[in-house]
């Protein structure tokens, strides 16, 4: 009997490596080697460079220096990014806590006791024992094996999710780079906008000012001066709505940058600011769904599933608990730490399940209707990325026919006003033809400018439909090996 407990520790140590349940395997359920049907090519003066990978400061591409302040400084302050990190750090120490489930536990118990034995305890002996207080100290140990490698898949399941958290930290880096580019291109659309409708309202203020002069002057009616005052009154009523639309913009980029609006002011950003990027890398949607954040986010959660499945699995299976203490047992305190009083106790013990009311087995197939779910969530997220890529594409495509179009409306615009200026001039027309012209040169710049600024957000769209990077920004991955 004495080899027992060491033969028996030897057995469950050489079963410990045992791991019951499915082995997590990469899906592979990428076939598409393009995103279009037109296979992904564009017309104009944007490229893409297909299978080249997007750098990681893509941002930079858009070559305005004021946006690279802004971004460093929204990476330096801004809380969901802050919150995002701890969540990882939180996650990385529960695979730690998880880790620590292999190993014996080990702990100091005190006891301190009153106690009386009836009578029967001794038999037909015609003595007993007096109340009496009783005084325990000493270590205790014990240590459950991991035979079936449940424990062992609880710690791949929270590895799987410190991965999650992870790459939810990469989807947030992402998500906040892109949106600081998007309200800084708001931000200058609306600049530009408001420039050119200011512009707009002094010409308005002009051809009143020269329509009253023509009323004054019996070349006139009362009519072509409600007229102009009309249009002067409809062009400042535009205004406000674009001074709204860049305050917002303002506001929700301090926000992004861990200010409030009223403790940061962001630098005067201008549309000629901005580099429209002429070369466009694409990764092939092979690459796109190892280094899109969510996509490996969805594959994180899937792995999470699979190690689900495995502990549910190894409850099945029998448990065998070890334990052991050494105590120091007094009647008095000051009898503690004495080798004579000293005992101690070893024990194994073995439970099986037998009968659960098929709650064990219940368990173990809804973790695997949670692996299909799983499974099946990770596939749309492949696919909603790929129509991501596709839109923003199609988007790029369609902004370089609008921006032509809008081209070619200006050119005509200011063709037309210098013909109505030249006839005005001659004497064939009067000044409201004029007038009107340059209304309509104004409003096609308005266009122009628009279509300008969705350009360039629409480029910004694309590197983020690619997931932004190509790998994780900068963090510490969760140790594997260990």
């Amino acid at each position: 009997m004495k080899y027992s407990i060491p033969l028996l520790l030897l057995c469950t140590s050489t079963l410990n490596g045992c791991m019951v349940g499915p082995d997590f395997q990469h899906p592979d359920v990428v076939t598409q080697t393009h995103y279009n049907t037109d296979a992904d090519l564009l017309n104009g003066d944007q490229r893409l460079a297909i299978g080249q990978q997007i750098q990681a400061q893509w941002w930079t591409l858009f070559a305005s220096k004021s946006l690279n302040d802004v971004i460093q400084q929204a990476l330096q302050n801004n809380h969901d990014l802050a919150a995002a990190k701890e969540t990882v750090a939180q996650a990385n120490e529960f695979v730690q806590a998880e880790r620590g489930g292999l190993l014996p536990q080990v702990a100091m118990t005190g006891t301190v006791g009153r106690q009386k034995y009836g009578a029967a305890l001794f038999g037909p002996a015609d003595f007993s024992i007096p109340p009496f207080t009783y005084y325990e100290l000493g270590p205790e140990i014990s240590w459950s094996p991991d035979l079936a490698g449940g424990k062992k898949r609880g710690i791949e399941r929270q590895q799987a999710m410190a991965e999650y958290q992870l790459h939810q930290l990469d989807a947030a880096y992402v998500s906040l780079t892109a949106q600081v580019v998007q309200q800084t291109l708001a931000i200058a659309t609306a600049q530009s906008e408001i420039a050119i409708t200011q512009q707009l309202i002094n010409e308005d203020e002009k051809n009143l000012k020269l329509v009253q002069t023509a009323l004054q002057g019996g070349v006139a009616t009362q009519v072509d001066v409600l007229t102009a005052q009309s249009q002067l009154d409809a062009d400042r009523a535009t205004l406000p709505a674009l001074k709204q639309k860049q305050s917002i913009a303002q506001h929700a980029l301090a926000i992004l940058v861990g200010s409030a609006p009223a403790d940061w002011t962001p630098p005067n950003f201008s549309l000629n600011d901005f580099h429209l990027p002429q070369q466009l890398p694409l990764s092939l949607p092979s690459e796109l769904v190892r280094q899109r954040p969510d996509i490996l986010s969805a594959e994180a959660n899937l792995h999470a599933a699979s190690a689900t499945i495995g502990v549910a699995t190894a409850n099945l299976y029998p448990q065998v608990n070890l334990t052991g203490n050494i105590l120091q047992e007094a009647l008095t305190p000051s009898g503690l730490l004495k080798s004579v009083n000293s005992a101690w106790a070893l024990a194994a013990g073995l439970t099986a399940p037998m009968y659960q009311g098929g709650r064990l087995t219940a368990e173990k197939h809804a973790a695997e209707h949670g692996y299909q779910a799983a499974l099946a969530q990770y596939k749309q997220t492949i696919l909603q990325s790929f129509a991501q890529v596709a839109d923003s594409l199609q988007a790029l495509q369609h902004d370089h026919e609008e921006f032509e179009a809008q081209q070619q409306a200006v050119n005509t615009a200011h063709s037309f006003l210098q013909l109505s200026r030249k006839s005005y001039q001659a004497g064939s027309t009067g000044v409201l033809p004029v007038e009107d012209a340059t209304r309509q040169a104004y409003r096609t710049q308005l266009g122009l400018v628009r279509s300008q600024g969705q350009r360039l957000a629409d480029t910004a769209q694309l590197f983020t439909a690619l997931g932004g990077s190509p790998v994780q920004q900068s963090h510490d991955t969760p140790d594997q090996s260990r």
